[in-house]
């Protein structure tokens, strides 16, 4: 099962290795990975996505609440929640015929074009995985370039919320 896991943490060097080193230590793979600061210039988020059973979960959570960089863990799987994830695509885009079809796909998924070129455009997309994926096998038809995936940002819904 997929799991997301918030972390607030210290905004100190290695808090990020240490976490990252506990995954790998223990062979949990990390399939999403998103840190900034917070508006506490001391705490970063941390979001993690990671897949397991409820008792691999569990025994991570325990190992992360042990590290001294962790100030506070939610697990926002378990209840309502909003995620979203930003991806940043340049898709091939020289023929009229191409750059119709490519900027209909975006207003169609409601994505930005970005940047315009004699040969390119380059679309940010804003929105959960499911929609990006479909996105991406919409653009499939077209040559994709390059892209570049944020990983997921994740927000409890309602009044529980990850702060000090």
């Amino acid at each position: 099962m997929r799991h997301i896991i918030s972390i607030l943490i210290e905004n100190e060097a290695g808090a990020l290795s240490r976490v990252a080193g506990l995954f790998s230590a223990r062979a949990y793979n990390i399939e999403s990975l998103t840190v900034a600061a917070t508006e506490d210039p001391s705490l970063s988020r941390m979001t993690i996505v990671t897949i397991g059973t409820e008792n691999i979960v569990e025994q991570i959570t325990k190992q992360l609440n042990k590290l001294i960089d962790v100030v506070k863990l939610l697990e926002l799987t378990d209840g309502p929640h909003i995620e979203r994830e930003m991806i940043l695509v340049k898709v091939k885009a020289s023929t009229m015929e191409q750059r119709e079809e490519v900027k209909r796909l975006a207003d169609i998924f409601n994505a930005a074009i970005l940047d315009v070129t004699e040969t390119s455009y380059t679309i940010e997309l804003t929105e959960a995985g499911e929609k990006i994926d479909a996105f991406l096998a919409a653009l499939s038809a077209h040559k994709i370039l390059e892209t570049v995936r944020s990983g997921v940002s994740a927000i409890a819904r309602g009044d529980k919320s990850l702060h000090v």
